[in-house]
């Protein structure tokens, strides 16, 4: 299967980036866009969080909750986006115009890639090596990693998004982490355009 962007990991910084992509839907220059996202949730930390900081979630909410909410939210509003379940990212590997993502059962093609998995020392995704570092912002004795990136960027069309980005782990940051990715996409598609999405009343 071959897309224009795919999005690796379906916690908060995955989803919220495939549901500012999938907003764009109607706009000229991202309505033919075929997106797909690789719902690997296993380690995400939602799986065990509780939220009562949060704005616009209600105190007690559960991440567990969070986590299904987002994958049924995504494929009611925006089910053109491609969620793909029961596979684990082995290896990426760049070719001159695009990129080729092998999973334990298939193999995609994309133009952009998006990783937005965990930021644990367990993240063994064949081709991102030479990337990886010290987490930036985590205690050194959680031994926790990032992918060197410039602005959520590691090389042409390869982002990476929320923590395995560098940011702290809050929910709050790793949502506004998949979208910043999703709306420098957007900016792309559109020509350099800066652009951002918004539903209005």
């Amino acid at each position: 299967m071959v897309f224009n962007t795919l999005i690796i990991g379906g916690g908060a910084a995955g989803l919220s980036c495939a549901l500012v992509l999938g907003s764009a839907k109607n706009k000229p220059f991202a309505k033919d866009k075929s997106i797909g996202i690789i719902m690997h949730q296993k380690t995400s930390h939602l799986q065990n969080a509780l939220f009562n900081n949060v704005l616009g979630l209600q105190p007690g909410t559960l991440g567990e909750n969070v986590l299904n909410d987002g994958k049924t939210q995504l494929e009611n509003l925006y089910p053109h986006i491609e969620q793909i379940e029961n596979e684990k990212v082995s290896s990426i590997e760049k070719t001159e115009n695009h990129y080729i993502i092998t999973t334990n059962t298939h193999v995609y093609q994309s133009e952009i890639v998006v990783i937005a998995v965990g930021y644990t020392n367990l993240m063994t995704i064949k081709g991102l090596e030479d990337y990886i570092g010290p987490h930036p912002r985590a205690a050194t004795e959680k031994d926790r990693i990032w992918l060197k990136n410039t602005d959520h960027l590691i090389e042409k069309n390869l982002y990476v998004a929320g923590t395995l980005a560098g940011w702290r782990s809050q929910f709050a940051m790793a949502c506004g982490s998949g979208s910043h990715v999703a709306t420098d996409i957007l900016t792309l598609w559109n020509d350099g355009k800066q652009t951002k999405i918004h539903d209005k009343i």
